[in-house]
Order: structure tokens, then C-alpha cells, then sequence
């Protein structure tokens, strides 16, 4: 089955490039073998699963050797792909969920002209993404990191007649390439202490290390997590990236390209088990960014930003629960699976919604679509339930073991601080999910004609669009159950991530019902500020608060203050330097030579007379001198 392996990245890379060599002759078909080939990858993704399962648990790790990629002396660098029960679980949410989407933008997409460059974009971030997360060595994976990064940028700035979407994947770009700089530097600072890229080299060796070149490591690989997955300080990117075509925030910035960081600092736990210092980084940029993008979600009017604001959030959840520890690494990766279903649900959902509504995205603009789109609905309705940890459904299988193993953190005052994040954070989101729930599928329409007369006339989406919505409903609703059953999830993952059992500063039964509590209140007072009052199509000033909320807590502002204008003001500050104190030294010094040259040149006038004077003169100094020397 080893031969299998890249069979993976093969199928949806061979897609990419038939697509894109193919020319306009493919135009009437790219969609299809785009699909067909993301399916392929998927039934790929199966049968290596199926074969796992047929494993003991300590041999389920599959490898696969291509060739030698730069073998030069003592520096060896391999295309290798390794298969394990953490690389299969992303395995199979790319390709599985990968795959609807493709279907879905089958629909979606159907009267976009540029259709076959589309998919095969799509095809082209899959096979990235794979190559990320079955590398079984630091450098292979960070040309799948790169390669995520350009499918990105094409597919947010797929739309590029609109200068808000070509503008929104340049940030997306130039965001993640910050976070890409600590990515490199943690890989050469793993070649120079253990001289391999590696994983089981660099990963077996990391405990042997001292600690200072571990946290320094482990802090460059936050670093580039912060980048990829939209965490604080690097989160600008995220909301603006919503201006590529609804199927593009589904996959790649709710299912799959924004979890790349959790994924990076979970296969990476051995160092960061080993630096504490970088792990508590960890937990608290991602506590920070928990409680940040839901404040954000709660202000946005657009759809798809609220939904990124909460992408935002729940991926903080995941970093915290990576920053945990063992005690954490197996719930993070169990939410981001739970995560990929119900959020991918809810973007779906929303793209549903703006097929029905003229590509209409302010929420204040719809109102009491359930009538007029009930599959959406529905599906919608689930996930909406799903992510704020409803109980029985995926999100509280998974969101609430983080919270449990938040409170069980150091087990002092910082797992009540960290808890109590966790809890306020569910909270929040269960208050902005049920503002979007209200605002678009309740109440009283609101929709107007737009400036040309034109009404929109609200319909359900088309099959090829409502079945995949079905489908990741059914994991929205699923999923974390069957993960929970035995500890069927944990156990899947322990041979690869060491798992120690949280035990919280106060009882689990008790967060449990906290959670519900804290649930319920946020619900509740979004159902009183939205459900009883009218929603004004023009959004009220708000409190200060809000008006921050509405310009991403001045996240840009902050960017544009702290980065480019100290950027401007750093290089006037070295120009300054350049020319007066560097120029100043060289052309002094030029200057100097010039004039001493100058001056002796003018004892070389080519008079005999001068020289005979200048000889007579010596003679007479060396005289002197040496009359001196022996009267002394």
C-alpha cells in the first residue's frame, strides 16, 4: 500500500496541469475532470485508511521513498511521504471535503466564463495542501506550505476584475509570507542543531537538545502557524480574503489551508514539549485570537466575514488545546475535524444564500429566508448548532474537551485564567452564530430592489449544491459523537500523540454545565437585541467598542501604524544615516586624500633649483641631527 502514497498528490497535481495546459479546448469539461480527480485522491485516501485499519497501532505508519532531492555531502534532503494516523485524518478532510466542494462549485460556478481555471486552482491547492501534510521531513513540507500560500493567492484574487478582491490576495500574500520567514529560519535552525530536516530525526533528538535552541525553534514555528491560520498578530488577512468565490472560503479558509498551523505545532509537539516557554506562547496566541475573532464576528453585517471572524476563533481553540500539551493535542485535532464539517457546512450555507439573493452579502438585507430555502435552511441550522457546542452534536464533543483541558492547564491560576477564556469564548459564539441565524432566516424580508430595479426573488440552490450542504451536515451532527464513542478519536491518535488525561481544576460535570449555561445566555441575548426588536437595514453608530469590532479591532490601522509607517520612517531613518555618516566617512575620507595629494603634489614642480634646495635643506636636518645625537 506504500506505493499508494503518492497516488495522492498525483491525481489532483495531474489535474492542475491538464487544466491549465489544456487551453480553452477543455473549457466544457475542466469542471468535470477537475471533480473526478479530487474524487480520486479521495478513493486513494480510503483504501489507505481501510489498510491502516488493518494494522496494529504502533505499525500503521506507511512510507514511501521517490528519489533524492538535493543530496550534497552532509545536506540530504529526500521527496518522501509518510502516512500516519495524524497525516491520514488531514488526508482524509482534504480529499473528502475537498471533493463536495469541488461538486459544489460544479453549481456554484456554472456561469463563470474562467470555470476551468477555477477548478483548476482547486486541484492545484489540494495536491499542496496533501504535500504538506504527508511530507514526512520539515523542508518537503514547507513547498507544500509555499504551494498552499500561491493556490491561495490565486483563488482569493480569482475574481481580480474586482480591485477589492486583487487587493485582498495581495495582503493574503504578503501576510503569510511574514509567517513563512519563521517557518525557514526554524528549518535551517534544525539542520544547524540536528543536522537532518527530517521528522523522526529531528523529532527523536528534540529532548537531547538544550532548551534555549528549542524555544527559539518552537517560537519560529509559532511564528509561521500565526501566518497560515490567521492568529494574532497575523490574522489582517483572514476577513479580506473573503472576496474570492464562497466554495474558495469553505475549503481553504475553514477546512483545510487555515488549520495548517495546528497541524505544523501538533506533528511538532516533541519540541514543544521540551520548551515550555514557546508552549505557553502557544496557548496564550491562541486564547487571545479565541476571544478576538468573535468579538470581531459579532459586528461584522457580512456573512461571509462573520463566518470568518468565527474561522478566526475556532481555529484560536485549536492553537490553545496544541499549546496544551498532551493534554491537548488530540482534542485540537478532533475540533479541527469537527470544524471542518460544520463550518464548511455554514460557508456553503452562506453561498447558498447569496445564489438566492443576487450575490447580496449584508445580512440587514435578508430576513425570513427560511421560507423561500428551506434545504439551506436546515443545513445551515445544524452547523449553526454545531459550533456553538450544541449538546450531542460535533462541536460540544470537541469544544467542550478543550475547555476541560483548559481548566486542567498548570493546574493552578492558569487554568482558571485559560478556562475561563475558553468558556467566555463559547459564549460569544453562541451570541454572533445565533445574530447570523436571526438576521438572515427569521423575522420580516428586508431585501430592496437594488439601483437598477432589480428585485431578488430568493430560491433553493440547485442539487449539485444542497447535497454536499446535506452531507457535511450529517458530520456537523455526527462526527463527534462517533469520535467521542470509546475514546475512539484519542486512541486513533495516541501512537502518534502522546496523551495524557486532563484533569481540571474544578469537576467536569460542572464545565459541562457551565458551558450549557454560558451557551444558552449568549443565545439569548442575541434572540432579545435581534429576534424581538426589528433589524434596521442601516446599522446603528454603535458603542465604541462595536465601531472597533466593525474595522477588525483596528487590526489594519495597527498594521499600517506599527509596519508601514515605521517602515517608512526606518528606511528615512537609514537613508539619513547613508548619507550623512556613511557617505560622510567615504567621501571625507576621498576628500582628505584629494587634498593632502594636492598639496604634496606641488613639491613635484619639475624645477631643479627646488630639488637642490629640497636636497640641501635634508642635509642639512640629517647634519643637525646627528651632531645632537652625539653631544647627548
Amino acid at each position: 500500500m506504500e506505493n499508494l502514497i503518492a497516488l495522492l498528490v498525483a491525481a489532483p497535481l495531474l489535474g492542475a496541469a491538464v487544466l491549465l495546459c489544456g487551453g480553452r479546448r477543455l473549457d466544457g469539461a475542466g469542471h468535470v475532470i477537475g471533480t473526478v480527480l479530487a474524487f480520486a485522491s479521495f478513493g486513494v485516501a480510503v483504501a489507505l485508511f481501510t489498510d491502516m485499519l488493518g494494522r496494529a497501532g504502533e505499525d500503521r505508519a506507511l512510507h514511501q521513498h521517490l528519489f533524492s532531492w538535493i543530496p550534497v555531502g552532509g545536506f540530504q534532503a529526500d521527496i518522501a511521504f509518510q502516512v500516519d494516523q495524524l497525516s491520514m485524518t488531514f488526508v482524509l478532510l482534504i480529499t473528502g471535503v475537498g471533493s463536495l466542494i469541488h461538486v459544489y462549485s460544479m453549481g456554484y460556478m456554472e456561469h463563470d466564463e474562467r470555470r476551468r481555471r477555477f477548478f483548476a486552482y482547486l486541484n492545484l491547492f489540494l495536491a499542496a495542501m496533501l504535500i504538506l501534510v504527508i511530507a514526512d521531513n520539515y523542508l518537503l513540507l514547507y513547498v507544500g506550505w509555499e504551494g498552499v500560500g500561491l493556490a491561495s493567492y490565486l483563488l482569493i484574487g480569482f475574481w481580480q476584475h474586482k480591485p477589492s478582491a486583487a487587493t485582498a490576495a495581495k495582503k493574503a500574500f504578503l501576510v503569510n509570507r511574514v509567517g513563512d520567514i519563521g517557518l525557514s529560519i526554524a528549518i535551517m535552525l534544525m539542520f544547524t542543531t540536528f543536522g537532518t530536516f527530517a521528522f523522526g530525526g529531528v523529532l527523536e533528538a528534540a529532548g537531547e537538545s538544550s532548551e534555549g535552541k528549542l524555544t527559539a525553534i518552537g517560537l519560529m514555528l509559532l511564528l509561521a502557524a500565526c501566518g497560515k491560520s490567521a492568529q494574532v498578530p497575523l490574522q489582517s488577512w483572514l476577513g479580506d480574503a473573503m472576496e474570492g468565490p464562497t466554495p474558495v472560503s469553505a475549503l481553504i479558509h475553514a477546512a483545510t489551508m487555515v488549520t495548517a498551523g495546528v497541524y505544523l505545532i501538533v506533528r511538532s509537539g516533541a519540541i514543544f514539549n521540551a520548551a515550555p516557554d514557546a508552549q505557553l506562547a502557544v496557548v496564550i496566541v491562541g486564547a487571545v485570537t479565541l476571544l478576538f475573532g468573535a468579538i470581531v464576528g459579532c459586528a461584522k453585517d457580512d456573512i461571509k466575514k462573520a463566518l470568518a471572524g468565527s474561522t478566526m476563533s475556532q481555529i484560536g481553540y485549536m492553537i490553545m488545546a496544541a499549546g496544551l500539551g498532551p493534554i491537548g493535542y488530540a482534542f485540537a485535532i478532533m475540533h479541527l475535524v469537527t470544524h471542518g464539517f460544520f463550518k464548511a457546512g455554514l460557508f456553503l450555507g452562506a453561498g447558498s444564500v447569496m445564489h438566492g439573493m443576487n450575490d447580496e452579502v449584508d445580512m440587514r438585507k435578508y430576513g425570513g429566508l427560511r421560507k423561500y430555502m428551506p434545504v439551506t435552511f436546515v443545513t445551515f441550522g445544524l452547523g449553526y448548532l454545531a459550533i456553538i457546542g450544541f449538546p450531542g452534536l460535533s462541536g460540544f464533543w470537541s469544544k467542550d474537551k478543550i475547555i476541560e483541558a483548559a481548566f486542567a492547564y498548570d493546574d493552578g491560576i492558569r487554568g482558571w485564567i485559560f478556562g475561563c477564556v475558553a468558556l467566555l469564548g463559547a459564549g460569544i459564539t453562541a451570541f454572533y452564530m445565533t445574530r447570523v441565524m436571526i438576521m438572515t432566516f427569521f423575522g420580516e424580508k428586508r431585501w430592496q430592489p437594488d439601483a437598477e430595479g432589480n428585485e431578488p426573488h430568493p430560491h433553493e440552490s440547485p442539487k449539485s449544491m444542497t447535497i454536499p450542504m446535506i452531507v457535511l451536515a450529517f458530520g456537523s451532527v455526527f462526527a463527534g459523537g462517533l469520535f467521542s464513542l470509546n475514546e475512539a478519536f484519542v486512541k486513533w491518535l495516541e501512537p502518534v500523540t502522546e496523551f495524557h488525561h486532563p484533569h481540571p481544576v474544578i469537576s467536569v460535570p460542572a464545565i459541562t454545565a457551565s458551558t450549557v449555561v454560558v451557551l444558552l445566555l449568549g443565545a439569548g441575548l442575541a434572540y432579545l437585541q435581534y429576534g424581538r426588536r426589528p433589524v434596521p437595514v442601516t446599522p446603528p453608530k454603535g458603542s465604541l467598542l462595536t465601531r472597533a469590532a466593525r474595522r477588525d479591532l483596528l487590526q489594519d490601522d495597527l498594521n499600517h501604524v506599527v509596519l508601514v509607517r515605521g517602515g517608512e520612517h526606518l528606511t528615512r531613518s537609514l537613508v539619513y544615516v547613508d548619507h550623512s555618516l556613511v557617505d560622510g566617512v567615504v567621501n571625507g575620507t576621498a576628500a582628505g586624500f584629494g587634498g593632502l595629494s594636492g598639496r604634496l603634489r606641488r613639491l613635484q614642480n619639475g624645477f631643479a633649483r627646488s630639488y637642490a634646495v629640497s636636497m640641501f635643506g635634508g642635509t642639512a636636518i640629517l647634519i643637525a641631527a646627528t651632531l645632537l645625537m652625539r653631544a647627548v
